[in-house]
C-alpha cells in the first residue's frame, strides 16, 4: 500500500531553468515534520526541499521535481558546484544524528525513488548526503545511517 502524500508548495524555489535531475541528496531536517513544513512554507526562510518524509512514512512534496529548490547551500558533487540545479532534495523529519531512521522513512524514501529511477537513469552513484557534499559544514546524515539507507537503495535497485 502506497504511503500517504501531501502537496504544500513552498516558494522557495527557481521555476527555471529547469532542473537537471541527475540524482538525489539526502537531508534531515532536525525539526519535526509540521514544523519543517511551516520553515519551508515561509519565504523569510529561502529553504527547501523537493520531499519530506515524516517518521511513518508520509511524504510532503514541497517542491516539483522540475524546478530547483532551495536545500544544499554551498556544495560539490560530480565535480560541480551549485547541486541545487542538478540533485533533487530528498529530507527526513527528525534528527538522525539522535534517532535513526525509521523503517517506515526508508520504504517510503524507496518508494519515492521507484518511478524516478528509471526515468532518469539514476544508479546508486548519483545518490549522496548533504555530509558529503558539504564536508565540514554540514553533519548529516549520521554516516552509519547513510550507509543504511545507501545499502537499501543498492538493494532495491542494482
Amino acid at each position: 500500500m502506497p504511503f500517504a502524500e501531501i502537496i504544500r508548495l513552498s516558494p522557495n524555489c527557481d521555476p527555471a531553468p529547469p532542473h537537471e535531475r541527475l540524482g538525489v541528496l539526502f537531508h534531515h531536517s532536525v525539526s519535526s515534520f509540521a514544523d519543517t513544513i511551516a520553515r519551508m512554507l515561509d519565504p523569510a526562510s529561502k529553504v527547501s526541499y523537493h520531499v519530506l518524509i515524516d517518521g511513518d512514512g508520509t511524504r510532503c512534496t514541497l517542491v516539483p521535481d522540475e524546478h530547483i529548490a532551495w536545500h544544499a547551500g554551498a556544495s560539490q558533487f560530480l565535480g560541480r558546484t551549485r547541486c541545487n540545479d542538478f540533485l533533487l532534495g530528498l529530507a527526513f523529519a527528525g534528527d538522525i544524528r539522535v534517532a535513526p531512521l525509521t523503517e517506515a522513512q526508508l520504504a517510503s524514501a524507496l518508494e519515492w525513488l521507484t518511478p524516478r529511477w528509471m526515468r532518469h537513469g539514476w544508479t546508486a552513484e548519483r545518490m549522496i548526503d548533504h555530509r558529503q557534499v558539504s564536508p565540514g559544514r554540514k553533519d548529516d546524515l549520521a554516516p552509519g545511517e547513510w550507509l543504511r539507507l545507501h545499502a537499501a537503495i543498492a538493494a532495491k535497485f542494482t
